[in-house]
């Protein structure tokens, strides 16, 4: 595999395999929103067009970054989501990089959006489908947030059958600035376990892949079971993160 990592504002082709991560924290919580059951993603282009599409599908969950505002049932946190019930649902996510970033690359013909809660699934596709060539979108600070490409070059290791040092890869995420943005309360709409959440490296055994269904950009689950006997070296790994059973609820979303 021959990746490259590029921010957005440095996407000048279409590229055949892009790889869009957000780990602080748009792919950390859809990732959660697929674990608490919601069917699929629905990434806005806008607040606007994220309101809109509430108003008429008025069962979808709406979630955006910040602070709660009217309109919208949740926020950008996976601490705040991962209690929600969204058994079957849709869930429309609009934030100020994760989403743009796919939605910069929405022409590709394969899209899969990536934290490291996913990492080694998203890894584990990327062999599967013998992918060359591969885009790693970095989205935060246009291209330079340590915690996306941190996490980009672990999965473009782990797509190659390397073993990256995965302690060291969780390190460098800790110490970026918007592990410390979020740990200071710099940014709104924040759980406390916000950071230790996106610091869990293969916590879901899936990938997500996003592609055009209709007018929309359609973000789903893609389950990759490991293969027999082996023991995914994330989860043993990195900072220890609590087990999460249970935690406040996010935003009134309930089913």
């Amino acid at each position: 595999m021959n990746p490259r990592f590029l921010g957005i504002p440095d996407l000048a082709d279409v590229p055949s395999v892009a790889v869009v991560v957000d780990v602080m924290r748009a792919y950390t919580v859809a990732a959660w929103a697929f674990a608490r059951g919601a069917e699929k993603i629905v990434l806005a282009a806008s607040l606007d067009e994220a309101l809109a599409l509430k108003a008429l599908h008025p069962d979808w969950v709406a979630l955006k970054d910040g602070p709660p505002a009217p309109g919208f049932d949740a926020v950008n946190s996976p601490g705040l989501l991962r209690s929600a019930d969204l058994g079957g649902r849709t869930v429309v996510q609009k934030t100020t990089a994760g989403t743009v970033g796919a939605l910069a690359v929405k022409e590709a013909p394969l899209v899969l959006c990536a934290a490291f809660v996913v990492a080694e699934a998203t890894a584990r596709l990327l062999r599967e489908r013998g992918s060359d060539g591969v885009t790693f979108v970095v989205t935060g600070e246009d291209g330079k947030a340590e915690e996306d490409l941190a996490c980009a070059r672990y999965i473009a290791g782990r797509a190659t059958g390397a073993a990256p040092d995965a302690a060291d890869s969780l390190r460098r995420a800790a110490a970026s600035r918007a592990a410390n943005e979020l740990a200071q309360g710099v940014r709104q709409g924040v759980h406390p376990d916000d950071v230790a959440l996106c610091l869990e490296l293969d916590r879901f055994p899936f990938a997500m892949v996003a592609a055009s269904e209709g007018t929309l950009m359609v973000l789903r689950p893609h389950p990759m079971d490991p293969p027999a006997g082996e023991d995914p070296p994330g989860r043993r790994a990195g900072p220890a993160s609590p087990a999460v059973p249970g935690g406040p609820s996010a935003g009134g979303v309930s089913g």
